[in-house]
């Protein structure tokens, strides 16, 4: 029987896995700039484009729809051109693997960061999430794959329930729920639920761990205590440099000087200028007012020659016609 139910499951999670076609990011990654700004401890969020995936969107309300946890280079685990494994994640019908950045370019991601996480326990929570790789997910417990198959309307309030997956076997993770118990390791909250309890004189609030089953995507997303890092303007960002279709485009030699981010752009060296020998040496300002005076001088009395010249031509023309 256990084997019959094992088989109806795989075939339940390959269908629930399968992608559906046509689909095209509005804002895919940009590689370079990922590439360039995750940390180990960070949250990859995906927006997926799997049966499952478009599930998850409806009952979550959100974006995303698959998490994933950058712990860095897995020891031993790498593609076939050599690129190696950063991330940690759960699927169905997979369990837990290891997988390349590159998995997700073509998605729209986002990334999620731990606020004030110390590198001591950065690194438990990537280690406690290495650590469970092989783990599988219970494709007997049926009840918990064929819910993904009718999509019906849900109430609100049901909706995480919904969402919540798993026999109960520690074995046997998926989806945000490994990433909520690596960060249970070293408890850092996530969306605790807060209780006020205590006397009119004194009032404190109790964060309870909810259950790593319950969480979501869209809660890495919407923590408190999680920060949005945004690649493409993390280092700086230049509107004033975009391209416009419906504006000229720069010249070459203009526009190669300008990006629109500024840490792409290479600094001039600050190399001092050749002396010119030959070139002469910069006049002092009072050399320069003795010249221009001296010129100025010129040019009056040259005016004042031409005005006496006419002056006697005018002179001699009026004696002509007297004598005349």
């Amino acid at each position: 029987m256990g084997t019959v139910l094992d088989s109806v499951g795989k075939l339940i999670a390959a269908y629930l896995s399968k992608e559906v076609p046509g689909y095209e990011p509005f804002t895919p990654s940009d590689p370079e700039h990922l590439r360039g700004v995750i940390e180990p401890g960070d949250v990859l969020l995906v927006e997926g484009n799997n049966r499952i995936s478009g599930i998850i969107k409806y009952l979550t309300q959100s974006t995303w729809s698959h998490g994933a946890l950058y712990v860095g280079p897995v020891e031993g685990a790498a593609e076939p051109d050599g690129e190696p494994h950063v991330l940690i994640e759960a699927n169905i019908g997979e369990g837990v693997t290891s997988a390349p950045l590159s998995k997700y370019f073509p998605y729209h991601t986002r990334v999620c960061r731990p606020v004030g996480l110390s590198y001591e326990d950065r690194t438990t929570v990537c280690r406690y999430a290495i650590n469970r790789i092989g783990f599988g997910y219970d494709t007997k417990n049926i009840l918990d794959l064929m819910r993904f198959l009718f999509p019906l309307p849900i109430p609100q309030r049901w909706r995480r329930r919904m969402i919540s997956i798993g026999s109960g076997d520690p074995t046997k993770i998926i989806c945000s729920a490994l990433i909520a118990q690596a960060f249970d390791a070293v408890r850092y909250p996530i969306l605790p639920k807060i209780t006020k309890a205590g006397s009119r004189a004194a009032r404190r609030e109790i964060l309870h761990i909810r259950d790593s089953s319950l969480y979501m995507p869209r809660d890495f997303d919407i923590s408190p205590y999680f920060e949005v890092v945004k690649p493409t303007i993390v280092n700086g960002f230049d509107y004033t440099a975009l391209h416009w279709a419906d504006k000229q485009k720069p010249l070459e030699e203009v526009a190669g000087s300008f990006g629109v981010f500024p840490e792409t752009l290479g600094a001039p060296p600050l190399v001092p200028e050749a002396v010119d020998e030959e070139a002469p040496a910069e006049a002092s300002a009072e050399q320069v007012m003795v010249e221009a005076a001296a010129e100025m001088a010129v040019t009056f009395s040259d005016h004042f020659v031409l005005l006496n010249e006419l002056a006697m031509y005018r002179a001699r023309g009026r004696a002509r016609e007297m004598a005349a």
